[in-house]
């Protein structure tokens, strides 16, 4: 996918209705998963709602909706909605230590959702499915704490925490990231609208390119991040304070996806 989706493409999409090709796959993306303690049914029913909220931000792009009193209402039924789940044991294959039983252990709770609900339950929350293919970011990102800047690569080992942390907050929303090596990353500049930029986003097997700024600031106690994108000629500008490296790539792919999905900016 070069660049974002035409108007009469995305129409033409959501009048067809989903394509197993987008996203991956459509069982991918009307997929939802959150963190459990064991598998009883009180620990469950918080699983669900997390796995409701999640789902129906990922299929739409919409950041707004948890905010939603509408949507908050649909916790309180969030079991109706799952076709089916299952549990993994994220401890699977390590013994159980000292007095703890299989009923504490922590568990992934996997929800898997029909579509034909998920985008009812949209279209009652006056929002839509994303149709549009997930693209792939290129993330160009400067890091500066103490000492000269750093430039966010593949190559360096110290940032592999970073980039582990940016593809598991773009998976949430079943968008993939790509980064530049250490030579690219010292080359690209602020803006996100440079043409230089897009072509060196593309030859690393990225659509479009994520500019960000990561800087630490002691007052703020924590990370301020700036984060800059550009779709349609504007380049659109959002930041986020005192918040750790995960959540500052966290809000990166949601403002992301609330841009791209036709829902404002972030």
């Amino acid at each position: 996918m070069n660049g974002i989706k035409t108007k009469s493409l995305a129409f033409a999409l959501l009048i067809a209705g989903p394509s197993p090709t987008l996203a991956g796959s459509i069982d991918d993306l009307y997929r939802a998963q959150a963190i459990v303690t064991g598998q009883g049914e009180e620990n469950r029913q918080s699983g669900f709602e997390e796995c409701l909220m999640r789902v129906l931000v990922k299929v739409s792009g919409d950041q707004r909706i948890p905010d939603q009193s509408e949507a908050k209402q649909l916790l309180g039924d969030a079991a109706r909605y799952v076709r089916s789940f299952t549990y993994r044991d994220r401890l699977a294959g390590k013994p159980i230590h000292d007095e703890q039983g299989t009923y504490d252990r922590p568990h992934d709770l996997i929800c898997h959702y029909d579509v034909t609900v998920v985008d009812g339950l949209l279209a009652k929350l006056g929002s839509r499915p994303w149709r549009a293919e997930r693209p792939t970011l290129a993330v160009f990102l400067k890091v500066k704490r103490s000492g000269p800047a750093l430039y966010l690569s593949r190559e360096d080992e110290r940032d592999t925490a970073m980039v582990q942390s940016m593809e598991n907050a773009a998976s949430l929303l079943d968008i993939q990231i790509a980064v530049p090596s250490a030579e690219e990353a010292r080359r690209w500049t602020a803006s996100a609208r440079s043409p230089a930029l897009t072509e060196m986003a593309h030859s690393i097997g990225a659509d479009l390119p994520l500019v960000g700024l990561l800087e630490w600031s002691d007052a703020d106690l924590g990370w301020v991040a700036v984060w800059r994108l550009a779709d349609g000629g504007t380049e659109h500008v959002w930041t986020v304070r005192g918040v750790n490296f995960d959540e500052a790539f966290r809000v990166a792919v949601r403002g992301t996806a609330q841009i791209l999905s036709g829902n404002g900016s972030p």
